[in-house]
């Protein structure tokens, strides 16, 4: 005989956040093969899984109650209440309660008074017990029974739960009697926390990782046994058959709610709007208006035709306000000269690039509309506004003032589980020694997983069961949520309270609250996101305008550079773009020259070229072959020359490939945009398979060769994953030809902004340094007598060789920004006392800016201290008696130079200052570190990479050089690309997985390294392909250096 179903009403998945060791998607699935009708989510203090566990359910059929354990203030300790929606008023309370206790306390924690659970109790089902709870502990809960009793009604049970501990008999008995005296139904129930018994060892690890010891000193924060998995609906009716009015009971409670987060009704805030007008017709005035003042007059009749046809589909959607909230955000920006420029899918549209939001014309370039909004889509637009990274929190706590804090918050970004971060903490877990993990971590890429290669050169036996074991758990904890963190500029925006649809919590970054769902959550459930998002490409051009404005009283604009300037397209050509927006990195270095892009959609082209969806579909080497006139420009049916025309009949862009559904398969554009989005899906969830054989057969229908059609739907496979838009594109070129116009004509103050501009980009500082060198730029080091905290432009004057003119030209001065633990506080005394009065000694210096000991010290080891006269050594050596000295009252302070009490030392060789400099702030203003290693190099053979770039294909070469990036990506069939630099220049080598995994050690660990391999050379650009990898001997290595590694 069959056993009864019932619905597990206390389940805690990984949303948890390290108590929970399934998916939320893993409990439904399991639920599903047992046969459950339901199941409840309650995951403590939240509902991070919830939408996750929403759209499992739905697939699977399995009904979800939508829940949370709250955790209430009690006696003694924090004590547990289940609660389970019934309605959505129910949801919205218990979001409410949730807002509460997360913001009351610091991240990571939340706590609740038993008042404030009877003041939310409406449409709430309440489960009193389990091990926490008051209901089951001593002392008697009569003071808090009454009031719950009152609050819910016969909407509160006595939950009876049992995990075959032995306490249990007690803490059941206890329960039962007091819910007899309260006049509380029973309802039986297991504390699910995975879906299966083999996680239990997980459950323990994360358990150990919660409470930060070692599994082994966990005691009794593990759980004693494998009895918190979900059960079958045999072995649930077995462990309660002797309470089946409770095990039935769960049912009853299954029935009694109603509500699914399908329920969810969200309105877009209201925005103010003059007296007698709505928001379509203000959009309508102030999106004309702008048009206006791109087109200097009255728009040209294609353009106001495309900006009527976008107004009527933004009435009929009722999507007016967001648009007027995106206006208004970019005209705060300008008011307050916040550099700013919307990119993404809305560059498609002539109604954004009206408002000022987006800077792309889209009628100008041809730009598809329904890639932004359409009717057919069931969600709503998605505008990303880039602002200067810098100035973002003046955005973000303009838009929490307007709307307030109950209806603007930022949305989270779940941190999960890397590689490396699941082997640290599990590790440590596990009690193996941090150093150990350490050099393990190091070991593995982003995505990579955990080899016995990897186990051993980290000093730990493959074949042990405790290194067995960490892969083990490793590899299952792997995706689980570590913590919440915020997204990098997603804005929930509503118009009811925010905290009636998601619980809202205190971000760790102070002024910032956050909801408990990520921007996947936030789009599964229909709700508008806006996002602003710091850009430090941005950043660096607003600093490089105001150099420019300060030094040589030009006033430059993103909308004022010159257009088509061909020095500047020259300079790109070659690959000269270290610190230029999207084209710096190694691989679009190495197509510039072969692309050689000279006008504005060009680089819209190389942009987006050097992607995965390109690649996949193997469209790059067709494009290239007919741009440079190798193959003949020949298009698969006449039906798709005005959709490909413009990239030489190849589809390189994610909306070609839905104009090509539109033009060859007869697709709608709502159909069109579909496609779309099952390819932005399409590995999740598999829907992109289905579009297959109609986009085929109907274009070989046509008579498009088959072989054609299936290369496009390849190519929409490749763009599922790694698609980029022509609209993103767009707007990334114009910055990219800012930028790259600023480099060639303002080479100095270029890159005085980009070092200012820092954290950002591609590259280190140490080569931006040397690759401005290279430009013929002059960097000085830093100086307490010249250094502020930022770099600042010095002003050279040089003969022009015109009549004996001079030359404006300006160097750039290193800012003590840059050396390690040197506070800006500390720094901005010294300007202030410099200011007053030159430093005439390292004692006056100490004294008028009161630096503390440490700071003098790493000041002298970089140099700092050179101009008063003062040798490294010498610094260094009287910095704590100076420091001592400047603390006591003048009257008591010596009053005559210490230094000269010290020892004479020896004079640094050029090698040790630049070690020096390097050891104090990762760069050197004085040289390359290997620039006095280069006879030493020379006499064996090894050439500079300007040589390596001259050799011939096929040639053999031996090559050293530091270490400054490498690529590993998933798409690369197995390749690392890697970059080696010195003194000359950079060399790009391409390694293949045979010779990675025989020198993987050295590949991923080495920051000085030798190769041996041949040269590739094609259309200028030269690649080593290496054979074998070497430590150069016979030299001591350059310290204190790292690369910059993209997995």
């Amino acid at each position: 005989m069959t056993a009864a179903s019932y619905t597990p009403l206390w389940c805690k998945s990984n949303g948890s956040f390290l108590e929970g060791a399934s998916h939320p998607e893993e409990l439904v699935e399991q639920a599903a093969y047992f046969g459950l009708q339901a199941l409840a989510l309650t995951d403590r203090d939240g509902v991070y899984g919830m939408v996750r566990a929403h759209q499992k359910a739905k697939e699977c059929g399995v009904r979800l109650l939508v829940g949370a354990q709250v955790t209430i203030e009690s006696p003694q300790a924090p004590s547990t209440l289940v609660l389970i929606s019934q309605d959505q008023s129910g949801y919205a309370h218990l979001c409410r309660l949730l807002t509460i206790g997360r913001r009351r306390k610091p991240k990571g924690e939340s706590l609740v008074t038993w008042d404030e659970i009877c003041r939310h109790a409406a449409g709430l089902l309440a489960l009193w017990g389990g091990d926490a709870s008051l209901l089951a502990r001593e002392p008697e809960p009569d003071a808090v029974a009454g009031p719950l009793r009152e609050a819910f009604g016969d909407r509160l049970y006595a939950m009876i739960t049992r995990h075959r501990r032995a306490s249990e008999v007690t803490e059941e008995a206890r329960l039962r009697a007091r819910a007899a005296r309260y006049g509380l139904p029973l309802v039986a129930a297991v504390e699910v926390l995975y879906h299966h018994p083999a996680r239990r060892a997980l459950q323990d690890v994360m358990t150990s990782i919660r409470h930060g010891v070692t599994v082994q000193a966990a005691g009794r924060r593990l759980k004693p046994n494998a009895e918190h998995a979900l059960l079958a609906r045999e072995a649930f009716a077995e462990l309660f058959k002797d309470a089946p009015d409770a095990a039935a009971r769960t049912n009853d409670i299954a029935a009694r709610c109603e509500f699914s987060l399908d329920q969810l009704r969200y309105r877009y805030p209201e925005e103010r709007v003059p007296g007698g007008m709505t928001s379509s017709n203000w959009l309508r005035q102030i999106a004309y208006e702008g048009a206006r003042k791109r087109y200097g007059g009255d728009p040209p009749a294609a353009v106001a035709e495309q900006i009527d046809k976008e107004l009527r589909l933004i009435e009929e959607l009722d999507y007016g306000g967001y648009f007027l909230t995106m206006h208004e955000i970019v005209e705060f920006c300008r008011e307050r000269g916040i550099l700013c420029q919307g990119r993404g899918s809305a560059a498609n549209s002539a109604v954004c690039y009206a408002l000022g939001v987006t800077a792309v014309d889209p009628m100008r370039i041809e730009l598809l509309f329904e890639r932004f909004l359409s009717k057919e889509r069931n969600e709503p637009p998605d505008i990303d506004l880039d602002v200067m990274h810098e100035r973002r929190e003046e955005v973000i706590q303009h838009i929490y003032d307007k709307y307030g804090r109950d209806h603007a918050a930022m949305v989270a970004n779940v941190v999960r589980y890397q590689p490396r971060s699941a082997v640290r903490d599990v590790g440590k877990a596990l009690g193996i020694s941090e150093t150990a993990l350490d050099r393990l971590a190091k070991l593995l890429s982003h995505h990579g997983g955990l080899n016995e290669d990897a186990l051993q050169h980290a000093g730990l036996d493959p074949k042990a069961p405790l290194a067995r074991r960490l892969a083990q758990l490793a590899g299952e904890i792997l995706h689980a949520p570590r913590h919440l963190s915020i997204h990098p500029g997603g804005f929930l925006l509503g118009h009811q309270p925010v905290h009636d649809i998601v619980p809202i919590e205190n971000a760790s970054m102070p002024g910032r609250t956050v909801i408990q769902w990520d921007k996947d959550d936030v789009e599964a459930v229909g709700l508008f996101k806006i996002d602003i998002l710091g850009l430090g490409a941005l950043t660096q051009l607003d600093l490089c305008f105001r150099l420019l404005e300060q030094h040589r009283g030009i006033r430059l604009s993103m909308a004022s550079i010159p257009e088509g300037d061909a020095a500047t397209y020259e300079m790109i050509s070659r690959g000269e773009t270290v610190g230029v927006f999207q084209i710096e990195s190694r691989a679009q270095m190495a197509m510039l020259p072969r692309l050689r892009p000279k006008t504005y959609y060009d680089l819209v082209i190389q942009i987006s070229i050097v992607r995965p969806g390109p690649i996949a579909g193997d469209m790059v080497h067709p494009y290239l072959r007919r741009r440079n006139g190798e193959e003949e420009e020949t298009y698969p049916h006449e039906c798709l020359r005005p959709v490909l025309e413009k990239t030489k009949g190849v589809p390189l862009f994610q909306e070609q490939v839905m104009r090509i559904a539109i033009a060859a398969a007869d697709y709608t554009p709502g159909e069109a945009d579909q496609l779309r989005r099952d390819m932005a899906a399409w590995r999740r969830s598999g829907r992109l398979e289905r579009h297959r054989e109609r986009l085929i057969s109907r274009m070989t229908a046509k008579g498009i060769h088959p072989e054609f059609a299936e290369r496009v739907f390849q190519q929409i496979c490749g763009f599922g994953e790694y698609g980029f838009p022509e609209s993103h594109a767009a707007s990334f070129a114009l910055i990219s030809y800012a930028a790259a116009y600023l480099r060639r004509h303002y080479p100095a103050e270029f890159t005085c902004a980009l070092l200012n501009a820092q954290p950002m980009g591609f590259y280190s500082i140490a080569t931006i340094v040397e690759d401005a060198k290279r430009q013929g730029v002059e960097v000085r080091p830093v100086d307490a007598l010249r250094s502020d905290w930022d770099c600042t432009l010095e002003e050279i004057a040089v003969p022009s060789g015109r009549g004996g003119r001079l030359e404006q030209r300006f160097a750039v001065r290193m800012g003590l920004r840059f050396v390690k633990e040197v506070g800006e506080a500390g720094v901005r005394r010294m300007i202030a006392a410099r200011e007053q009065a030159a430093f005439t000694s390292l004692e006056d210096a100490a004294r008028r800016s009161a630096l503390n000991e440490r700071t003098l010290a790493v000041m002298a080891e970089a140099g700092a201290f050179d101009s008063l006269g003062l040798s490294r050594r010498s610094a260094l050596w009287d910095a704590p008696a100076v420091a001592r000295e400047a603390r006591l009252p003048l009257p008591f302070s010596a009053l005559s130079p210490l230094s000269s009490l010290g020892p004479e030392f020896q004079t640094l060789t050029d090698a040790e200052a630049i070690a020096w400099d390097h050891r104090a702030s990762s760069h050197s203003a004085r040289g390359h570190p290997l620039a006095e290693l280069r006879p030493f190099l020379s006499a064996r053979g090894i050439p500079d990479a300007r040589t390596v770039q001259t050799l011939p294909a096929g040639a053999r070469v031996r090559y050293a050089g530091l270490v400054i990036c490498r690529q590993r990506p998933q798409t690369a069939s197995g390749v690392t690309f890697m970059t080696l630099e010195d003194e000359t220049g950079f060399v790009n080598l391409v390694i293949w997985d045979r010779v990675f995994q025989s020198f993987s050690i050295l590949v991923r660990t080495a920051y000085w390294l030798g190769v041996t391999g041949t040269i590739q050379a094609q259309d200028g650009v030269v690649h080593v392909v290496a054979k074998r990898f070497w430590i150069p001997k016979g030299v001591e290595a350059p310290e204190h250096l790292k690369s910059r590694d993209f997995h």
